[in-house]
C-alpha cells in the first residue's frame, strides 16, 4: 500500500526459514509532509521511518491577518509539493488577525501500527483544531513506489535548483514585507533621499521575484539588504532615544 510498505520479501524469508533473528520492522517507503510557502514540499517524516512514529512542527501564516491556512498533506521524495502525490487536504479556519507569521500552527503527523496517518494542525493561540486521517488503501504498488524514488534520484539537480528558487522568492518576499513595514513605521527618522533609494530597490526586488533569474534575484535582495541598514540604525536611534527618555524619567 502507499503508506506503509511491509517487507514482504523478509517475511517471506523467515517463512520459509531463511532468515533468521531478524526483528520485522514496518517503516515508512516515501516521505511525508505538507506543502508550504512557495510550493514547496516540507518533510515532516523522512522515507524509511519506522512506524508507529509521531511527529509535530510549528508553522505559521504567509500574510497579514490570514483568517485560514490550507494543510496539504503529500507523500514522496521531491522538493516541489507538485511533484508529489497528494494524500490528503484540509482547512483550519478561524484564525484571529494578526501580521504574518505571528500565529502559531502546530501540524502533527501520527502515523499508527496499521499504517493510518492521523494528521492534525491546532491554532496553539486559539486551541481551535481540525484533522484528517489518510488510510492505507489508495493505491501506491511497490512498482510505483519505486518509479517515485527513481524519478526523485533523476531530477535531483533539477529539483534542487527549483528549491533554492522557491527559498529565496520567499526569501525576497519576506524582506519586502519587513522593509516596506518598517519604512511606515520610521519615515520620519529618513530624508526623503533615503526613503527613495529603499522604495527602488523593493521595487526592483518585486521585478526579480516575477522573473525566472536566480541570480538577479539574490543580487536584488543582497542591495536590499544594504539599503534596509540605514533604516535599521534609525530603529536603533529611536530605541537609545527612549532609553535615555526612561532614564530622565525615573
Amino acid at each position: 500500500d502507499e503508506v506503509v510498505a511491509v517487507g514482504a520479501a523478509i517475511q517471506g524469508g523467515v517463512l520459509k526459514g531463511d532468515v533468521r533473528d531478524i526483528l520485522l520492522l514496518d517503516v515508512t517507503p516515501l516521505s511525508l509532509g505538507i506543502e508550504t510557502l512557495g510550493g514547496v514540499f516540507t518533510k515532516l517524516i523522512e522515507k524509511n521511518t519506522t512506524i508507529p512514529y509521531k511527529k509535530s512542527q510549528i508553522f505559521s501564516t504567509a500574510a497579514d491577518n490570514q483568517p485560514a491556512v490550507t494543510v496539504h498533506v503529500l507523500q514522496g521524495e521531491r522538493p516541489m509539493a507538485c511533484d508529489n502525490k497528494t494524500l490528503g487536504r484540509f482547512e483550519l479556519v478561524g484564525i484571529p488577525p494578526a501580521p504574518r507569521g505571528i500565529p502559531q500552527i502546530e501540524v502533527t503527523f501520527d502515523i499508527d501500527a496499521n499504517g493510518i496517518v492521523n494528521v492534525s494542525a491546532k491554532d496553539l493561540g486559539t486551541g481551535k483544531k481540525q484533522a484528517i486521517q489518510i488510510t492505507a488503501t489508495s493505491g501506491l504498488t511497490e512498482a510505483e513506489i519505486e518509479r517515485m524514488v527513481q524519478e526523485a534520484e533523476q531530477h535531483q539537480e533539477e529539483d534542487r535548483r527549483k528549491r533554492e528558487y522557491a527559498e529565496l522568492r520567499n526569501n525576497a518576499e519576506g524582506l519586502i514585507y519587513t522593509s516596506e513595514k518598517s519604512l511606515r513605521e520610521y519615515a520620519d527618522s529618513l530624508d526623503d533621499s533615503e526613503i527613495e533609494d529603499i522604495e527602488i530597490v523593493i521595487d526592483r526586488v518585486k521585478e526579480a521575484i516575477e522573473g525566472n533569474d536566480i541570480e538577479e534575484l539574490r543580487a536584488a535582495i543582497e542591495d536590499l539588504e544594504q539599503a534596509t541598514h540605514r533604516l535599521a540604525e534609525a530603529m536603533y536611534s529611536i530605541a537609545r532615544e527612549d532609553d535615555d527618555m526612561d532614564d530622565i524619567i525615573t
